[in-house]
């Protein structure tokens, strides 16, 4: 995928970079730390510049999760309930669960979004809750370019500052997402862990 991905940003440059940042927002993926430190790269040996490449990095990031935030919106809370009262059976859930979880939102957020955008795989699918929500569009959308700014300026400056060896960084990027992803998953298995043992203990009452 690195041959694919650094094939495409020498045919497009910025171009390139938009393209394959919107897409690693919509497909998380497509590493996100190969394309941002190897444009980075690119502007050691091509008439691109840091500053061209965080932007067209930036828009794209923004246009990706502009999309899933739309597939949030377009499900919403109160479909999301009805699906769940519908066929959330199968995984023990009921509608005040879908509700629950939307109140949290509406309380954490914006700082999730915010957050959220640094953090590996979360950075994209944290855009679907958010149009769940409904939370408010143009505070997504300066959140989201905030986050998506600042993980895009590390990467990019980082591959401008160690030029041929950006595939090194990619590497330790590797097992920092590899750490994320481990942390993620026991999260997960603990947070279905507390609810099941919740309602085992709301039902003996």
């Amino acid at each position: 995928m690195e041959a694919w991905i650094t094939d495409i940003m020498d045919k497009f440059g910025y171009a390139g970079v938009f393209i394959l940042i919107a897409l690693e927002n919509l497909f998380p993926p497509i590493p996100s730390e190969v394309i941002l430190t190897f444009g980075g790269f690119m502007t050691i040996n091509t008439g691109m510049t840091i500053v061209g490449v965080i932007i067209a990095a930036t828009l794209g990031s923004v246009l990706g999760a502009v999309v899933l935030y739309g597939i949030g919106a377009w499900l919403h809370a109160d479909r999301l309930e009805r699906i769940v009262e519908r066929w959330g059976h199968i995984l023990r859930l009921k509608p005040e669960d879908v509700r629950k979880a939307d109140t949290w939102f509406d309380r954490y957020g914006p700082w999730a979004v915010l957050l959220c955008r640094l953090v590996p795989l979360v950075r994209s699918l944290i855009s679907i809750p958010a149009g769940i929500s409904g939370m408010n569009f143009p505070l997504f959308l300066l959140l989201t370019t905030i986050g998506s700014l600042v993980w895009n300026t590390v990467l990019v400056y980082v591959g401008a500052t160690v030029g041929a060896s950006w595939e090194t960084i990619v590497g330790y990027m590797d097992v920092y997402s590899n750490v994320v992803y481990v942390l993620l998953a026991v999260g997960v298995l603990g947070g279905v862990f507390w609810f099941y043992r919740s309602r085992l203990k709301a039902k003996r009452k």
